[in-house]
């Protein structure tokens, strides 16, 4: 008998590890990392309990691929255990390239790289290290391998990365209608033409996770007060790279330096290694390390922010249906001018706007099938007798102004 490790996991009890390549991937210092990165970046300023990391997160998915490759295969379909190893390793290295904060450094201070880009990159590079061992799983992530269906399972409508994130981040936050039942949709799932299915019998519980994820983004992932504490965050972090494109001393860690003191474009990530050797050296602790010391920088724009995100001093923030007036945009940020005493063209780093649409299900995505006895199929949008394709599909527009707090 093989021989493995044993985790215990709040979410799913004990997950094994088979010693070899997952154990070893498990125990990399690129998927250590993530024990450093908060899964839900700033969310815990609402729900205190999402302290939870990206490892837990990878470690669950991995529980819960084991448990699909079992169902499929006793279900009749062949999985090869090269297959079953290189889709277990997969789904373990999906997230290996985030950054701290999710994409807050995509929007900052590594522009036009991707968190997937910085994945592939990361998975090759370990490949290298592993002699090749991983050149399987990198063909199933990049969807160029023959079963396609192995590809969904790392991602799709119905991958075991939605189907961990739901319901870990519902256990952790305490927002109980995020919970999904993540074994019953595997126990339904099988395969049908190369693509992923799911048996008639699992109907109600497609339709509860399309609902699930549905409220677990707009009452947690996109919850107004943790919009606007990444906003306060990007503006933090763009205040500190322009300060320091103006060769102004700022503290940093030598990565974070690395990252403020040049403009790094794709390409050059890309050509030069140095870029990636500083990405990997980033987690959550640079950034919140920097904060608490410009708290007391003598710039007044990145103290205040700074100030702010230490001490849950967040931007006011409010949601509405329409665009945000410019008439209003402009006021606000006289009246900001006054009360912090800045000059006009440092305002906007106290004002944002963003807009944020979603829908529950995109059909163009990778629709969600639904198999039938006799063998047919239909989509979920035409089988569910509860969510027709026009509810399904609404796209939900919010448009935010987060704003710094007015005292006077």
């Amino acid at each position: 008998m093989q021989e493995r490790k044993i985790i215990n996991d709040p979410v799913f009890g004990f997950i094994n590890i088979p010693k070899g390549l997952l154990y070893d991937l498990v125990r990399h210092p690129l998927l250590q990392r993530l024990n450093r990165i908060k899964q839900l970046g700033l969310s815990s300023v609402v729900y205190p309990g999402a302290q939870h990391t990206r490892f837990q997160h990878s470690l669950g998915a991995f529980y819960l691929m084991s448990e699909a490759i079992q169902h499929l295969t006793a279900k009749g379909n062949f999985i090869f255990d090269s297959e079953a190893e290189a889709v277990k390793a997969a789904i373990l290295m999906h997230d290996i390239g985030h950054g701290p904060f999710s994409h807050v450094l995509e929007n900052t201070i590594v522009k036009g790289v991707s968190h997937e880009d910085i994945s592939l990159l990361l998975m090759e590079r370990i490949n290298k290290e592993m002699n090749g061992q991983l050149t399987l799983a990198i063909q199933i992530f990049k969807d160029e391998y023959p079963k396609r269906f192995l590809h969904q399972l790392v991602s799709g409508q119905l991958d075991m990365d939605r189907l961990d994130y739901l319901r870990r981040d519902s256990f952790y936050s305490g927002v109980n209608e995020g919970n999904i039942g993540s074994a019953r949709i595997i126990k339904m799932l099988d395969v049908k033409d190369d693509h992923l299915v799911v048996e008639s019998k699992g109907i109600y519980s497609i339709e509860n996770f399309l609902m699930a994820r549905r409220l677990m983004y707009w009452q947690v992932y996109l919850h107004k007060t943790s919009v606007s504490y990444e906003k306060m965050l990007i503006s933090a972090l763009l205040r500190a790279k322009e300060l320091a494109g103006k060769g102004v001393e700022l503290f940093a860690s030598p990565a974070l330096r690395f990252f403020l003191y040049k403009d790094i474009d794709k390409q050059q990530f890309y050509n030069d290694s140095a870029c990636l050797e500083n990405y990997i050296q980033l987690d959550d602790n640079d950034i919140w390390t920097a904060l608490k010391v410009w708290s007391n920088h003598s710039d007044k724009v990145l103290s205040t922010l700074s100030k702010g995100m230490i001490n849950r001093q967040i931007f006011k923030v409010e949601i509405s249906t329409e665009p945000i007036l410019p008439e209003r945009i402009n006021q606000l940020k006289q009246e900001i001018c006054r009360e912090l005493e800045i000059p006009m063209e440092d305002a906007h780093y106290f004002i944002a706007t963003p807009s944020i649409e979603k829908n529950m299900y995109d059909p163009a995505d990778d629709s969600i099938d639904i198999l039938y006895s006799d063998g047919s199929i239909k989509n979920i949008a035409e089988a569910s007798d509860m969510l027709n394709i026009q509810l399904l599909s609404k796209k939900v527009r919010k448009y935010y102004l987060c704003y710094q707090r007015l005292h006077g």
